[in-house]
């Protein structure tokens, strides 16, 4: 069996990893640009950020490891880091492609970003070569980008939602009358 509250408070912690290296990275980069080139800027950002998010995701792994965890929860917790990993990587990317688009530049001039995509070309490429024939790739990679935009959605969404309850107040009991 595996803990489903230890499960929870892993996948909290990785929302707000996800939510922070998007806004961190929003931020360092805007920041940046005030003193150097827009490209320059996520270039210098990009790999700190995405370095801190790794480390990130494998203190957690490291601390369910070394946990008194069930076995069954550890492997879950291996399992969904392998598997959000890339997500969790493209968070500062997303931003930088957010704010690559805003300021109307290709963001493809990017040292950084190149070297992202062609980091997950190797895992997405094998994958399409496997599955069907190399066009697939460029659709692997759109759905990547989706699927990546869509997680760090729900991780922003995880994290806000308690927040706005309690701004929104009580839910009226039932049968009261306002």
């Amino acid at each position: 069996m595996f803990s489903l509250v230890h499960l929870k408070r892993r996948l909290g912690q990785y929302a707000a990893l996800w939510v922070g290296g998007f806004l961190l990275a929003g931020a360092a980069i805007l920041a940046g640009t005030g003193f150097t080139d827009l490209m320059t800027a996520v270039d210098g950002v990009l790999p700190v950020l995405m370095l801190a998010a790794a480390l990130g995701l494998g203190a957690g792994v490291v601390a369910s490891l070394l946990s008194g965890e069930t076995v069954g929860t550890k492997l879950v917790v291996g399992l969904l880091a392998v598997v959000l990993a890339l997500p969790l990587l493209w968070a500062p990317v997303s931003a930088a492609v957010a704010i690559a688009f805003l300021a109307d530049r290709s963001i493809e001039y990017s040292q950084a970003y190149a070297a992202f995509q062609i980091g997950v070309a190797r895992v997405l490429f094998p994958l399409s070569q496997a599955i069907g024939d190399g066009d697939l790739f460029g659709w692997m990679w759109t759905a990547f980008q989706w699927v990546s935009s869509l997680v760090g959605f729900v991780s922003a969404l995880s994290n806000i939602w308690p927040l706005l309850r309690r701004v929104l107040g009580p839910e009226p009991a039932a049968g009261s009358e306002a």
